[in-house]
């Protein structure tokens, strides 16, 4: 295990408990439908009179799938009927052509990112017509200057057609596996054998990919430690350059496909904490540098040079080298950030088509940042992408005095810093080894809208 990172068993098991993952902050929770699209429709504007505008970045919602995995808790519509997804394609272009009028033509995209739902549930066609919008709207950067990724169900592509998403212009591939282990795919309902994942990863190399991203659960029903470290074993010997393992939450209660999962499979508590101890030893073991919360990297790949270099950020995606863009997020239910702001589009098909029909933009709510908002904000960016926070920097960017500003917060940490997760000192906030893990808990300190909603979010371990 590497020297900054450590698993104390104890540890883990005092901090494990509900937290936002601080994709955000302020988080999802606290955006509002006060915020409209004419707030929205401001904030493209000032971000195009800034100083030095931002490059932009886009995610883009495409909610199709074949078949239910019964653990999904994503935004996403079952459905054989290809016509749905035409029509919705239709709808968002006109999306992407509205959106694209909102800012200078002199703004480059340099990062776009296809999600779902099933992105390749559209045909070649679709997304060759997808991209050709998308690069008329907002103006693609130069080929090495960008970083295009899609989501793909290894169920659903050939090794052929991965190929030709390379062709449309993407050059970075995330595979969604969870678990090679049969039973436990049976158990989620989500069969795919290793040799079409190994078959994929071999075509994207071939056809030039610069990045593989594998995700991974542990937690699933039917889950051991022996079938996980097969399953690990086979991931590492086909060294994808990230890998993304996320702890499974099972809430039945919110999420109707779980309760499709029968309560008997599902493991003990005390397995996952084996299960998350496991992969950190066999991915460390095997090269792979822990960059933060679920996600590890070769020591090669962007996100472990960001790190180093001290320019890792973090987005709805996750971690990221490209942060530092303003976010337009396309399709039902996407978040976007535009400037200090956030917003998210409406969640149902009929009413993102009415928007449009309308000639408005589908933006269901959003939130404005304030000065406290972009001081907490800070805090936890540097914590959660750095492990660090440099007091005096901090305090000469916001003119605070950040012991007086945070004693609360400071009192907070106090137990924390006992347990030997993070170092308080005048001038730094410095996330120990044993800290790695629970850097959720530890941003949660300066987190100012915890009060009393802690169990809308997922276990932070």
């Amino acid at each position: 295990m590497p020297h900054d990172l450590l698993f104390d068993r104890r540890l883990v098991e005092k901090y494990d408990r509900p937290g936002p993952r601080y994709t955000s902050y302020p988080t999802a929770p606290q955006f509002s439908e006060v915020f409209a699209e004419d707030d929205y429709r401001a904030a493209a504007a000032r971000s195009n009179r800034a100083a030095s505008p931002k490059p932009l970045s886009a995610y883009v919602h495409i909610p199709f799938c074949k078949s239910l995995c019964y653990y999904c808790a994503c935004n996403k519509i079952i459905t054989h009927n290809t016509q749905r997804a035409a029509e919705y394609l239709g709808w968002l272009i006109r999306e992407i052509e509205v959106q694209g009028a909102l800012f200078d033509d002199e703004r480059r995209m340099t990062q776009l990112h296809l999600g779902g739902g099933t992105p390749t549930y559209l045909s070649h066609a679709q997304l060759g017509a997808l991209l050709t919008a998308l690069d008329n709207a907002f103006h693609f950067a130069p080929e090495g200057e960008r970083e295009f990724s899609i989501e793909v169900d290894p169920r659903t592509v050939t090794p052929e057609q991965v190929s030709a998403l390379r062709g449309l212009g993407f050059n970075r591939l995330s595979l969604g596996v969870q678990d090679f282990d049969i039973e436990v795919q049976r158990a989620v309902n989500r069969v795919q054998g290793e040799e079409q994942v190994a078959a994929l990863m071999a075509a994207a190399r071939e056809a030039g990919f610069d990045s593989l991203s594998v995700d991974l659960i542990y937690g699933l029903p039917r889950q051991t430690r022996s079938s996980f470290d097969a399953t690990l074993a086979k991931l590492i010997a086909l060294r994808p350059d990230r890998i993304a393992a996320y702890s499974y939450a099972h809430l039945p209660e919110h999420f109707k496909a779980q309760r499709l999962i029968r309560p008997a499979d599902m493991p003990p508590p005390e397995r996952k904490l084996e299960l998350l101890e496991l992969t950190i030893e066999r991915l460390c073991g095997a090269g792979y540098d822990y960059i933060g919360m679920d996600h590890f990297a070769l020591p090669g790949d962007e996100l472990c040079q960001a790190r180093q270099n001290g320019t890792l950020q973090r987005n709805f995606q996750g971690y990221s080298t490209h942060a530092d863009c303003d976010l337009v997020g396309l399709g039902i239910t996407a978040i976007g950030r535009i400037g200090d702001t956030y917003s998210q589009n409406v969640k149902d098909i009929a009413q993102y088509r009415q928007r449009l029909e309308d000639g408005r933009l589908p933006v269901k709510r959003g939130y404005c940042l304030n000065d406290d908002d972009r001081l907490r904000g800070d805090v936890i960016h540097g914590l959660m992408c750095q492990g660090l926070v440099d007091i005096p920097s901090l305090e000469a960017r916001h003119g605070i005095d950040f012991g007086d500003y945070f004693a609360e917060a400071l009192e907070r940490l106090v137990e924390p810093a006992a347990d030997g997760l993070i170092e308080l000192r005048d001038d730094a906030l410095t996330v120990l080894p044993a800290g790695r893990l629970m850097m959720r808990n530890l941003a949660m300190a300066f987190d100012a809208y915890l009060e009393g909603g802690q169990q809308r979010f997922s276990r932070t371990i």
